[in-house]
């Protein structure tokens, strides 16, 4: 398995190296004229770029790293150890972008996670496993109560209904009220506009205690709405971690209830076969094979503007190019497009004073560790050889989903909240996530290790990450809780990589740190999301459009930003296109 996974990885490496070096064969990219430019080559400006090629509009993706996904990335940071380097899991990925892109055909798979999670009490007696199984999770439950475990599958059904009035918002531009240009959307674009209203409308009508109860979980906090359901810990915390990862909150902060459900629209989280990066790869084999060209180590400087129109005509590039096209798509969030990407006039001051104002705040530390074995948890029993070699412990349910630690109960995730909210400073008792994609997909590591991922919360934006002593001591400060529920974790540790707020800043452009491109909180999502007016990826600056997850529906690796906004785009070319011909043919007939 673990060698043909490497071969399978290879090709389609050497495929997208291959295209690329056709690509850049062929006539230098500032000499070409484009239809569009995609600022970015994460996974959202990936899947823009693979459906405007296939609709035989001529793309260039400008990446400024040497690999491509954005945050979505494989890396092989220590010799042998492949690494989901920023995200780690998915479940978010519209299926219709599976479907429609044949993703599979282009290598991409994942590996379903059963147990999903594991969550081990700090006693190093007690613990709770979630799946799938809902059988399997109801005897699990029934450890901590019997009357939780009865609830659960009602539990599920009911987040299920929720679900099910959200989603369809999922894949359309929002209504926007104070979109200043209704004229300017197709009839096309307003139908798919009232469409998700009608559902809302109906569901009202059909359903409506399930409708009061959406309302309630959107302003309501996770604690509240899950202590409506269950008593029982470790449960609550369990189940409360989906509400507040990378998110600058905790249980029970108002808003909360939305990422909670924000995060299981998707269902059950998988690994990527390969990690995340072979998913960006495969986006960008079917974008390349479409048509688009993909240049790697290219820094966009600027996004050009015509004084005069006002409107865009392309990007200059950090090393003084000038490259032209008829719209730009930036897969930058918004604080870095507005604030950094566009050229000072080019935009009106009070749109700017809302980006501005926009909370980027992020909790978020990320550390991937090389380990030279499995960690064993102290409440687990342990089991020997893995293939004749008895030093060698063997992957276990344990090891195989989302393995929460310090999150014995919803006090302790708060607390850890507090403590840095209001401190402002790294949390004493941080909240871990930690997975270890390498138990499933040995792919990931050399033969009998083991490839890691710890995402940490809570820290500050602004402390001294700089000081090489504060973070490590931070890091230490991590790898002891790690310790106390799997002794031994310190000693295996080969190597690790420790990304810090400033360093996902500076390494993958989020600014802040924030890995949605902007708060999940109720001021900005949906027709709110960058700000109201501009939620129907079009910006105050014609022909430029933003694709990531700074936009509808907001962060995660879903890809929705990406597929909405080329529906946009696609629209707006053939209008203008259309206008273009109009207008020569009216000019022909003048002479």
């Amino acid at each position: 398995m673990n060698i043909l996974g490497k071969a399978c990885r290879t090709v389609l490496k050497e495929r997208l190296q291959s295209a690329f070096r056709r690509s850049a064969s062929q006539t230098p990219i500032e000499k070409s004229e484009w239809d569009a430019i995609i600022v970015g080559g994460g996974h959202n400006g990936l899947v823009a770029a693979a459906y405007l090629a296939k609709k035989r509009a001529k793309v260039l993706v400008l990446e400024r790293r040497k690999v491509l996904g954005g945050a979505a990335v494989t890396e092989e940071l220590i010799a042998g150890f492949h690494f989901s380097r920023a995200s780690y899991v998915q479940s978010l990925l519209r299926p219709e972008i599976v479907k429609e892109l044949k993703l599979a055909k282009h290598g991409y798979s994942v590996i379903a996670r059963n147990p999903s999670s594991f969550t081990p009490l700090s006693d190093g007696k007690s613990y709770l496993f979630l799946s799938p199984d809902v059988e399997f999770c109801k005897e699990q439950i029934a450890k901590f109560s019997n009357e939780d475990a009865t609830k659960y599958p009602q539990y599920l059904q009911w987040l299920s209904k929720l679900c099910r009035l959200v989603e369809p918002f999922f894949d359309e531009a929002p209504y926007d009220a104070l979109y200043d240009d209704i004229s300017r959307l197709t009839l096309a674009e307003k139908w798919s506009s009232y469409r998700a209203g009608f559902h809302l409308l109906r569901e009202s009508v059909s359903s409506r205690r399930e409708m009061t109860e959406f309302f309630e979980l959107l302003f309501s906090n996770s604690a509240k709405t899950l202590k409506s359901w269950f008593h029982s810990e470790p449960l609550l915390s369990t189940l409360a971690t989906d509400s507040i990862i990378g998110t600058m909150a905790g249980p029970d902060t108002p808003g909360t209830g939305y990422v909670l459900l924000h995060h299981v629209l998707g269902g059950d989280w998988s690994y990527v076969r390969g990690g995340m990066g072979s998913l960006s790869q495969s986006l960008a084999s079917v974008a390349v094979e479409a048509g688009a060209v993909i240049q790697t180590d290219t820094v966009v400087k600027s996004i050009l503007v015509d004084e005069i129109q006002g409107k865009v005509k392309g990007v200059e590039t950090m090393d003084g190019r000038s490259i032209f096209s008829r719209c730009v798509l930036s897969n930058a969030d918004p604080k870095r497009t507005f604030l950094t990407l566009c050229p000072k006039g080019s935009l009106p001051e009070q749109f700017l004073s809302k980006i501005r104002n926009l909370d980027f705040r992020s909790p978020v530390f990320k550390i991937n560790v090389a380990l030279n074995k499995l960690p064993h948890f102290r409440c687990f029993p342990k089991r020997q050889t893995f293939e004749g070699e008895p030093t060698t412990l063997a992957a276990g349910p344990e090891h195989k989903g989302t393995i929460h630690l310090g999150s014995d109960n919803l006090n302790m995730i708060e607390k850890a909240y507090k403590d840095c909210s209001a401190h402002h400073r790294p949390s004493a008792v941080p909240i871990v996530e930690m997975t270890i994609p390498s138990a499933v997909d040995p792919t990931l590591a050399p033969r009998g290790q083991a490839v890691a991922g710890l995402f940490v919360q809570y820290v500050p934006y602004d402390a001294p990450w700089e000081d090489n002593n504060f973070k490590k001591a931070f890091v230490d400060r991590v790898f002891s809780l790690v310790e106390d529920y799997a002794p031994g974790f310190i000693e295996s540790v080969i190597g690790y990589d420790a990304l810090s707020p400033k360093d996902l800043e500076r390494v993958f452009g989020l600014t802040e740190g924030n890995i949605f491109h902007g708060a999940l909180s109720l001021d900005q999502l949906y027709s709110l999301r960058p700000v109201a007016g501009y939620s129907r990826y079009r910006t105050p600056i014609p022909g430029l459009y933003i694709c990531g997850s700074g936009a509808h529906p907001g962060g995660g690796v879903s890809g929705a930003p990406g597929r909405n906004c080329s529906k946009v785009v696609l629209r707006d070319l053939k209008r203008n296109a259309e206008g273009l011909s109009l207008q020569r043919a009216f000019s022909l007939w003048k002479r």
